[in-house]
């Protein structure tokens, strides 16, 4: 028998791209979830409109609803980003792929 490393390679591949997909779209939904949250909105409206909305158009959204100015939005975004980013590495571990020795 065998071991076909070209074979290997592309199931890691795939097992290393489904894991980053799965973080980033945890990040994404729970970031905008907790913005939603310090808005005062309901938690997952904002989660459940990242499904079929980009986040310019979401902020954009808040900003024409008057929740404050795209760039403010921004900001608080990115502090929700960053604190979810910390959560999900003691959740999940660290999305980083493993890299071959």
């Amino acid at each position: 028998m065998v071991w076909d490393l070209r074979r290997a390679l592309l199931k890691k591949e795939e097992v290393e791209s489904a894991r980053l997909m799965d973080f980033e779209f945890r990040l994404r939904a729970r970031s905008l979830r907790t913005l939603g949250e310090a808005l005062g909105l309901h938690s997952a409206e904002l989660a459940r409109r990242s499904v079929v909305e980009s986040d310019a158009a979401i902020l954009q959204a808040l900003s024409d609803e008057g929740r404050g100015s795209v760039e403010t939005l921004a900001a608080t975004l990115a502090e929700c980003r960053e604190a979810v980013r910390r959560e999900l590495i003691a959740e999940r571990g660290d999305p980083t792929p493993n890299r071959l020795a």
